[in-house]
């Protein structure tokens, strides 16, 4: 199991002026390409997640996948955090995520993934 922790997003809500009040605002995202069943893990450099419904992967050489999920995944934009399990070197579609909780230290709602969206993130 894999846990994907969004450091890098933790460490600029740190040191971004006015970062506390953007936290919950989603990006607007340019499609840039078709979507994509599955992506390396090994690719995978960071996830952002947006919302409850949104995760932004950034991968090497920069780019930027955008995940919508299927429904909405309780507590995902709240705790920021998940857990994924795969026999695969990818990510795919069709596997689960399950959202993670620090404090207290548990498990929490598990939901599926959908396409990677190749994109263009607005500045």
């Amino acid at each position: 199991m894999r846990i994907l922790f969004p450091v890098a997003l933790a460490i600029a809500t740190l040191t971004a002026p006015g970062a506390a009040r953007d936290r919950n605002a989603v990006p607007a995202a340019t499609p840039a390409g078709a979507p994509q069943t599955c992506i390396p893990i090994s690719s995978i450099r960071e996830s952002l997640v947006r919302s409850d419904q949104i995760i932004d992967f950034r991968v090497n050489g920069g780019r930027y996948y955008r995940v919508t999920l299927p429904n909405s995944c309780p507590q995902l934009g709240f705790e920021r955090r998940f857990s994924y399990a795969t026999s695969l070197s990818q990510l795919c579609a069709q596997d689960i995520i399950t959202v993670f909780s620090v404090n207290p230290p548990m498990r929490g709602a598990s939901c599926g993934l959908a396409p990677f969206q190749p994109v263009e993130l607005a500045k």
